[in-house]
């Protein structure tokens, strides 16, 4: 029997693809389908199928996927759902590898459609292929170049997001791609008639592109053996989720949905914790948690330092204790040391160290940040970005204040060496925010997460610390 990454990888990295039910009318799936991989850097061969066109969008189109006389990896279903036991058959004669069944009206509208959707499982059974959906919006691929459903193409990165919702998951990719996280694949899974989404963890788990995995999720096909991959996977990478249906309104209407039932929010809770899942309790904390997963050193313990000004330390001190998060106070040395880094007004360095509305230059931040990193009490740190005072236009109380921009560029480089060179995670909010900031693109490069908020910031350290815990109790 295939490997999952053989089975997988003709959908993810196909080589060629046919979009059965392609259409020349502006607005269809079948326009989409086609228009989108050629407009976002689809390298492969496209082939429309269309019985009633010659051409569509500059493309010889095909009666059938029989017709055309090359190799097909991937064949992409617009065809209505009566229709597409047909296709099926079809692409199993031709040897295609993959398919993805954007076409809904299957188990999700009733028994009949039900019957309809087992119709084609066992169809694509005997050819031995695997297929996405029914019912869904597509897939974005970063190693396959190939994006389906998403307008702006993402920027490739190290986080795979699983969503049973179409839509919703389209629109969450499309906010988390303007925030700036890097996906390596979006893939809306539908009604997981074939493949499920113990089988997409699988894949993921060996994909050398991912190392962190989303997950929006309605209900489980076999939730038990997904929770025991995840147990396992969890080893070498985390993996986030956020839960629709958890009230009885919401559980009513992912039947409806993608033909889920969504089991005991309580039991779904304690299974999380039991396997080490990190779960978000709103949509796009997933993807503020995994970017902070991916980029950061996990902690020894549950111990923050906090730096901030005034009310932001506050806030933070706050979230970190709601999350379980200790915020101990400092040593009086460390207390003396810091305080001579301030401005006289600043209260005690005590935890969290109050900036006072001073204005402080990267390398004074760089060096006050490395002091609570090499404190051994200390696990982790919350910080802003180190202000870059000339790039800001900002006149700072320190001599090095007419010092110019390389100087901070060069501290920038410092701080963000100091997460490997402690093993212990920065965290940092967005004070203020400015486009081409060299200080602020240097830090997140070097993965250093930075949030809009200190309650992200708060959850950013919370995931780490979870994850960490989880692999320790797995170890031991």
């Amino acid at each position: 029997m295939k490997s999952i990454v053989e089975q997988l990888d003709p959908i993810f990295k196909p080589k060629s693809i046919a979009i059965i039910g392609a259409s020349d009318t502006e607005g269809k799936w079948g326009f989409r389908m086609v228009e989108t991989p050629l407009k976002t850097g689809y390298t492969g061969d496209i082939y429309p199928v269309n019985p009633k066109n010659n051409e569509i969008l500059g493309l010889r189109s095909y009666r059938s996927v029989l017709d055309i006389p090359d190799h097909i990896d991937l064949a992409i279903v617009t065809v209505p759902a009566g229709s597409t036991p047909q296709v099926m058959r079809e692409c199993v004669d031709k040897g295609v590898k993959g398919a993805i069944l954007i076409s809904a009206g299957f188990a999700e509208v009733g028994s009949e459609g039900k019957a309809l959707e087992d119709e084609v499982v066992r169809i694509a059974r005997t050819g031995g292929i695997r297929f996405v959906g029914p019912n869904v919006m597509g897939i974005w691929s970063a190693a396959g170049q190939l994006n389906l459903c998403l307008r702006q193409l993402p920027k490739p990165g190290p986080i795979a997001f699983v969503s049973q919702s179409g839509t919703f998951g389209g629109y969450l990719s499309e906010i988390a791609n303007a925030k700036g996280y890097g996906l390596s694949k979006f893939i809306s899974i539908g009604n997981q008639a074939d493949l499920t989404a113990s089988e997409y963890l699988a894949y993921l788990a060996e994909d050398e592109e991912t190392r962190a995995i989303v997950f929006y999720m309605e209900g489980f096909k076999d939730g038990r053996g997904f929770f025991d991959l995840a147990r396992r996977v969890i080893r070498k990478k985390p993996i986030v989720i956020y839960k629709g249906g958890n009230t009885s309104a919401g559980a009513r209407a992912t039947l409806s949905h993608t033909a889920s039932l969504a089991g005991s929010d309580a039991v779904f809770e304690g299974m999380c914790r039991q396997v080490g899942l990190i779960r978000a309790q709103e949509a796009l904390q997933s993807f503020e948690m995994a970017e902070a997963l991916v980029g950061q050193p996990l902690p020894q313990g549950r111990r923050v330092a906090i730096m901030g000004s005034g009310g932001q330390g506050v806030v933070t001190a706050d979230a970190c204790a709601s999350l379980g998060l200790e915020v101990p106070e400092f040593d009086r040395q460390t207390v003396t040391s810091l305080e001579l880094a301030l401005p006289p007004h600043a209260p005690p360095a005590r935890n969290p160290v109050d900036f006072a509305a001073s204005y402080r230059t990267t390398l004074e931040e760089t060096s006050m940040t490395e002091k609570l990193l090499g404190l051994d009490y200390i696990d982790g740190v919350i910080t802003n970005i180190p202000v870059n005072p000339t790039f800001w236009g900002l006149k700072p109380n320190s001599a090095d204040s007419s010092k110019p921009l390389s100087d901070s560029v060069e501290a920038a480089k410092l701080f963000a060496s100091l997460p490997k060179k402690y093993g212990k995670p920065v965290v940092c909010v967005r004070f203020r925010r400015a486009d081409n900031d060299p200080v602020a693109d240097i830090i997140r490069e070097a993965g250093i997460p930075a949030y809009d908020t200190p309650e992200q910031c708060a959850r950013a350290m919370w995931a780490l610390t979870k994850y960490a815990e989880a692999r320790r109790d797995d170890e031991s």
